[in-house]
């Protein structure tokens, strides 16, 4: 199996988690990208929430499998 049919090949197992992750960047990055320019917040504090999005990222889910009882 080349390196190009394994990569298609995890892509195809994964793709819905792999959507799912994008569009939770993407939501991360779009907010607190909103609120900054609207609050116009200090550079160190942008990068510093997006980092956070992280973490936020890794809480939600893990609030999810404790909800769904799947922990």
């Amino acid at each position: 199996m080349s390196r190009l049919e394994a990569i298609g090949e995890h892509v195809r197992e994964h793709r819905s988690g792999m959507v799912v992750d994008l569009v939770f960047a993407m939501a991360w990055v779009a907010v607190v990208s909103l609120v900054f320019e609207v609050v116009d917040g200090p550079q160190w504090a942008y990068y510093f929430t997006m980092a956070c999005g992280v973490l936020a990222y890794y809480g939600f889910f893990w609030s999810l499998d404790v909800a769904e009882g799947r922990t």
